[in-house]
């Protein structure tokens, strides 16, 4: 969820023989360490075949370690609460604030211009401005950001692609037991099975990119090697093409260098001013979801210092919106959840569905919304398929800066994920989208149709057709 980090008994599968078996056991001893958490349990090892422990390959595995990790589920709901957060500060300081969104940026001598991306080349702008610095933080598109902005100097990303299967087997959920495992692929890779809601997320690949991050899709190679770690580190989950539900690929933010191996590369973040730029220019190289925020505090310390100011305050212990008396017990969290479900009228299942995206604002949310917020006893409308409210998907297009249809299923909603998806889902969506003034009366039947062939060339989604809903 966006609120916190979900927890879980992890696996560390050591692969025969043993590679530096020393170097695994202190780098969780470190992980213990540092994790400053004193609820978890500590690492330890464990025989193969020992009570409790998954049943991985024999042949290739000689022991195991247990950990506990952590998981955001949805990167993307955790970057809209780090903006909403900014949202917040932004009023409490009475500063200005604008997301603009499907926008480039030109600059004219000192100044930089805003357009929509799909301007006429004299429009005017949507916003001018003559920034104090400006930060590029876009990750793999870093080196053409600079291009756009006439900065000019050597290539600084050599991003790398990683795609992952989700697969909703029920073998590889029983042999995973509500557990992780992180191992070896046959090549020597790290690699991972997680737990994905009622699926399992596994990845990942490590290859090479050039070319726009846009267009990264997962080949059938990539697609073959997955669904090969998966049977070689649990050979009775016998997992085929058949059993993936989607696939998804993305370009990792890796510095440029001459390195033999992707895996070499190092993962290190740090800010770079491109030399001779005024305003100064700030490029961010590399970065990690678990990095993230003292990547945000590092840059922000070398930004301030560079203008003569110093840094106020930092984020370390502020909450994120929606981590606000989170439930950490799931009995009290099972209590709340079915509160609220009883107050707004809506089946537990919705409330699962609407706190995996936003949390504890999920509670003041219902209350804003027509439907939930003043019950009249009719059962709440829920989009097609899913458990979700169609007031909920109306105030999340309001609120959350959308503009495309694939934005609310990819982005916003995470309705990629959903099993059921159908075209009825996205004709609703695309309504909701025509009521909010972001697509015209006339454009809902390319845009469904758009959506749908993306999720298939994208993702590998089918989306049922409306006969089969």
């Amino acid at each position: 969820a966006a609120a916190r980090f979900l927890h879980w008994p992890a696996w560390l599968a050591k692969a025969t023989p043993p590679r530096g078996a020393w170097l695994v056991r202190a780098g969780l001893w470190m992980y213990d360490a540092y994790a400053r958490d004193p609820s978890l349990p500590k690492h330890a090892s464990h025989a193969l075949g020992s009570a409790g422990t998954p049943a991985v390959d024999p042949q290739r595995y000689v022991s195991l370690c247990s950990y506990y990790d952590a998981q955001v589920r949805f990167p993307e709901r955790f970057t809209l609460a780090l903006v909403e957060d900014a949202r917040r500060i932004a009023a409490e300081n009475q500063t200005p604030f604008e997301v603009l969104t499907y926008h480039s940026a030109t600059r004219d001598n000192a100044a930089v211009e805003i357009r929509p991306v799909d301007a006429e080349a004299d429009a005017p702008p949507t916003l001018r401005c003559e920034p104090a610095a400006i930060i590029n933080a876009t990750g793999a598109w870093v080196d053409e950001t600079l291009a756009r902005i006439g900065v000019t100097g050597k290539r600084l990303i050599g991003g790398t692609r990683g795609t992952h299967i989700l697969t909703s087997s029920p073998r590889v959920r029983e042999l995973l037991g509500g557990h992780a495992i992180y191992a070896e692929a046959t090549d020597g890779r790290p690699v991972f099975l997680l737990p994905f809601g009622d699926a399992t997320l596994v990845g990942t690949t490590d290859l090479p990119f050039e070319g726009d991050p846009a267009a990264a899709v997962a080949t059938g190679g990539e697609l073959e090697y997955l669904l090969a770690t998966v049977n070689t580190i649990l050979p009775r989950a016998q997992l085929t093409a058949d059993d993936i539900d989607l696939h998804y690929c993305g370009v990792r933010p890796l510095p440029y260098v001459d390195a033999a191996t992707p895996g070499a590369i190092t993962r290190r973040h740090w800010t770079e001013e491109q030399p001779g730029t005024s305003p100064p220019v700030f490029s961010v190289i590399g970065g990690k979801l678990t990095t993230c925020r003292s990547l945000a505090q590092e840059t922000t310390a070398r930004v301030l210092g560079r203008l003569g100011r110093k840094v106020a305050t930092n984020s370390e212990q502020r909450m994120l919106p929606g981590a606000e008396a989170y439930p950490r017990d799931p009995a009290a969290r099972d209590q709340q959840w079915n509160a609220w479900a009883k107050r707004f009228g809506l089946p537990r299942a919705s409330i699962d569905g609407i706190a995996a995206l936003v949390g504890t604002r999920t509670v003041n949310i219902l209350s804003s919304l027509p439907d939930t917020g003043a019950p009249t006893g009719e059962p709440v409308a829920l989009l097609t398929g899913t458990h979700l409210p169609r007031s909920f998907a109306a105030w999340i297009i309001q609120h959350e800066w959308v503009t495309t249809l694939d934005d609310l299923v990819e982005r916003r909603l995470m309705l990629v994920f959903e099993p059921d998806l159908s075209e009825a889902c996205l004709r609703e969506l695309a309504e909701l989208l025509v009521a909010a003034g972001r697509l015209a009366p006339g454009a809902a039947d390319a845009a469904v149709e758009a959506t749908v062939a993306r999720l298939r060339t994208h993702f590998g989604k089918h989306v049922h057709a409306l006969d089969q809903c």
